[in-house]
């Protein structure tokens, strides 16, 4: 019998991503830190977070950098102490991680889930194509899940920190805008409404 997890979604495996970038525009801006939430179903099926990988990322070569996107996120690309790594390097970590998952829970296929996740694909598959690596993509390369979407239907609130308010999962404005804490929080919302939406 296959996995709660490939079963509840049809041999697609949900991983939860959330992108910081230099600016709005995938085939130019930067792409500096990602993070991947990554999902355990309990005997019951109801979905939690299991554990959470991230990268921060150096800039590609040529890349555009806009000041007020910055200045929102707080990153500074160059600075040492941000550890950071190429494109390739994350990529190819990210998408090792995937399809380990993928054969763990039983999935032919992993699919994003974001908030307002047509973004953070169009990073990811720009990177893809910029370091050679879309033929291992192991993303579905159109369909998402959308959580601003789900929660405008479950919720009536399409910004996270107000659905997230609405489904009672504490919110830090604060915190918010780095890759890590908003794809965690993305990651509770989307559990929380697929825990609601249970099958069967």
């Amino acid at each position: 019998m296959k996995s709660i997890i490939s079963r509840r979604f049809k041999g697609l495996l949900p991983v939860v991503i959330d992108v910081e970038t230099a600016g709005l525009h995938a085939d130019t801006h930067a792409l500096l830190e990602l993070a991947a939430v990554f999902l355990a179903a309990g005997e019951e099926g109801k979905l939690s977070i299991d554990f959470t990988e991230s990268y921060h990322i150096e800039p590609f070569n040529g890349a555009e950098i806009d000041e007020e996107a910055l200045s929102i996120t707080g990153i500074k690309p160059h600075h040492p102490f941000r550890f950071a790594i190429t494109e390739t390097q994350a990529l190819q970590r990210l998408f090792d991680t995937i399809k380990q998952e993928m054969t763990r829970h039983e999935c032919y296929r992993a699919i994003l889930v974001g908030h307002n996740a047509w973004f953070d694909l169009s990073f990811i598959l720009a990177a893809a194509k910029r370091t050679k690596l879309r033929g291992r993509l192991p993303l579905h390369a159109f369909t998402t899940f959308d959580t601003a979407s789900l929660a405008g239907v479950a919720l009536g609130e399409t910004v996270l920190a107000k659905a997230a308010k609405r489904a009672r999962i504490p919110f830090d404005i604060t915190k918010a805008h780095s890759a890590i804490y908003d794809a965690e929080r993305t990651a509770e919302l989307f559990c929380y409404i697929a825990n609601k939406w249970r099958i069967g």
